[in-house]
């Protein structure tokens, strides 16, 4: 009977450790999850995405916080400003390397995430064009 317990309890214990060897195995020494598989396929977050559907994605949401009044026409002109930026260093990296290495393409998606959360910041800042909102 103790035995039974034992093996139980052992079976129990490995399929607990299960998923967290594999989240540690899948995250870098800083424990952020890597984005590139061992052959160096971009795997990505959820949903993969491409660059020129991730840009078509940014510009949509700084056009659609112009048109609803979230974003005031300053915060617009710099977060394109900032967007014209991330767009012309793509151009750059596309034309020295003839296309994007590992390096280049989370470089961008480092600086798309950075865009991205400053979109969201300057969205919902309280600051609103042409009218006050309670």
């Amino acid at each position: 009977m103790k035995r039974i317990i034992a093996s139980v309890l052992a079976v129990t214990a490995v399929a607990a450790a299960a998923p967290a060897y594999a989240q540690y195995r899948d995250a870098d020494r800083d424990g952020i999850p890597n984005r590139y598989d061992s052959n160096n396929n971009y795997r990505g977050y959820g949903q993969w995405q491409s660059i020129n559907a991730r840009q078509r994605t940014l510009d949509q949401r700084i056009d659609q916080g112009v048109r609803n009044g979230t974003l005031t026409r300053a915060e617009a002109v710099r977060l394109r400003a900032e967007f014209r930026q991330i767009a012309y260093l793509e151009a750059r990296y596309r034309r020295t390397g003839g296309g994007l290495n590992a390096w280049e393409r989370s470089d961008l998606d480092r600086r798309f995430d950075r865009l991205s959360a400053r979109i969201r910041y300057e969205r919902h800042d309280q600051q609103y064009r042409g009218y006050r909102r309670y």
